[in-house]
């Protein structure tokens, strides 16, 4: 089954349940001699909404993550869901650094392009995010502190994302 663009309108996933429960992968490439690269990482918070006049999807990265690199890089990022399935997928492309090995192909997921940005053929919905905005979370500017140190012992602080959602596609 091939991929349909929809209106940000039309696009009905229940995003509490699907990022939470469900997760998505993260996926960029960036130029290794001479040559676009992909790696992808399965992340389990962010969210939509509007900014900026702006349909918007927000993800949070770890600095230490291989997949910060790629994103770093990039005018575009996707988001893919996979509706439930591929759990076992996602966990190992959670846990496994891109880094150390071609984790995509050992994955057994198909990587494709959709307008030129590396998403997966599997997914059940791919939003195609172009970078607005990036920040480092701050420790002050936590109001609850005792989050804050919950989360983040090792003060590795999250890298949020902001991306004009520009395309929206579904199976």
């Amino acid at each position: 089954m091939s991929f349909h663009e929809i209106c940000a309108k039309d696009f009905e996933n229940s995003v509490f349940h699907t990022i939470a429960k469900e997760w998505m992968l993260i996926t960029a490439e960036k130029q290794m001699d001479g040559k676009p690269v992909a790696n992808t990482m399965t992340a389990s918070w962010g969210g939509l909404g509007h900014l900026w006049n702006k349909n918007v999807a927000f993800a949070f990265i770890r600095p230490q993550r291989y997949t910060k690199e790629f994103v770093d890089q990039s005018e575009y990022f996707s988001l893919c869901f996979f509706g439930g399935e591929k759990m076992k997928e996602l966990g190992y492309l959670g846990t496994v650094s891109g880094r150390d090995e071609d984790k995509i192909q050992k994955s057994g997921l198909t990587l494709t392009h959709l307008n030129g940005v590396p998403c997966f053929e599997e997914a059940t919905a791919v939003l195609i995010c172009r970078k607005l905005y990036v920040q480092t979370l701050r420790e002050d500017c936590f109001v609850d502190s005792e989050l804050a140190a919950s989360v983040y012992p090792q003060k590795d602080f999250h890298d949020v994302y902001v991306g004009e959602v520009e395309k929206i596609f579904v199976k």
